[in-house]
């Protein structure tokens, strides 16, 4: 099943047809512990009519989203090149191999994107990049309930310059990009699901990359272990889980590109390139 926010409400899809979902707001249904079984019960109804795509919202309410780093052996061999200059040669390396994984805060609703919104790219970076990810949602137990698509967007000097300047590189308005839909599950993916992504720039692609889950070297229920230690998420949380697909170092994004991420089982997250002002 796939959960849908919208300006008309919430949607379960199933097959093709789509259902409304009574539910006073989307942190409740959320939060519920027998939400597959609400689910289900709402395609007992009377479907919709035509689905408009252009109501579709980002599937987030009070959530925060958080994120994994160096997850992907490609995405530590890219870590270790921008930062080689500042002393992270063998630093992103000892983040992949160790046992604590890297955890991240990422986004506020408030900051985050839906589909065919506009991600930004910073005023003050030159090498900016998308980065697309599974994402899972979490509720407040720590259970993995749904899986989505997210776009970690990246400004890789201000990374590469100093480690520490991470939450800069990673934490500003429109910086994530979530959507289009919660697909509703409790099993694991499989190790051979595609992510996908494409880069159109004036009608070109520029840029296109693909890998699996089989790349991901970290457990996502062991990535949310560590991120519920000592913490607690009442509105439930969402954690991408790395990236595995990184541009050339000869490759940045610029205003108007649009960006396709597709994972498969979800769908595809697209969205368009904006230059924040300085």
């Amino acid at each position: 099943m796939k959960l849908y926010r919208t300006t008309l409400g919430l949607f379960v899809e199933d097959g093709d047809q789509y259902f409304p979902v009574d539910s006073t707001t989307w942190d409740e249904l959320i939060c519920d512990p027998n939400l597959e079984a609400r689910l289900k019960a709402s395609l007992q109804g009377t479907p919709a009519g035509a689905f408009d795509a252009s109501t579709i919202l980002a599937p987030i309410g009070d959530q925060e989203v958080w994120a994994s780093g160096v997850t992907y052996y490609r995405s530590r061999n890219a870590r270790i090149e921008e930062s080689k200059d500042a002393g992270g040669g063998t630093f992103y390396d000892r983040v992949y191999a160790a046992e604590r994984p890297e955890l991240f805060f990422k986004s506020t609703a408030s900051r985050v994107v839906g589909p065919h919104g506009n991600v930004r790219i910073r005023a003050d970076a030159k090498w900016s990049v998308p980065e697309p990810e599974l994402t899972l949602l979490v509720n407040p137990r720590g259970e993995i309930i749904g899986y989505t698509i997210g776009n970690d967007m990246s400004s890789r000097d201000i990374e590469g310059e100093n480690p520490l300047y991470l939450p800069q590189a990673k934490v500003y308005d429109a910086s994530c990009a979530l959507g289009p839909c919660i697909l509703i599950s409790s099993e694991p993916r499989s190790s051979e699901t595609a992510i996908s992504i494409e880069i159109e720039r004036n009608g070109a692609i520029v840029f296109s990359g693909t890998t699996t889950l089989a790349e991901l070297k970290r457990d996502p229920k062991t990535l949310v272990s560590y991120l519920f230690r000592d913490m607690n998420f009442p509105s439930g949380v969402f954690l991408m889980t790395g990236t595995g697909i990184v541009p050339n170092d000869d490759f940045t994004l610029a205003q108007g590109d649009i960006i396709r991420i597709t994972i498969e089982g979800i769908g595809t997250l697209e969205n368009t390139v904006v230059q924040a002002q300085s």
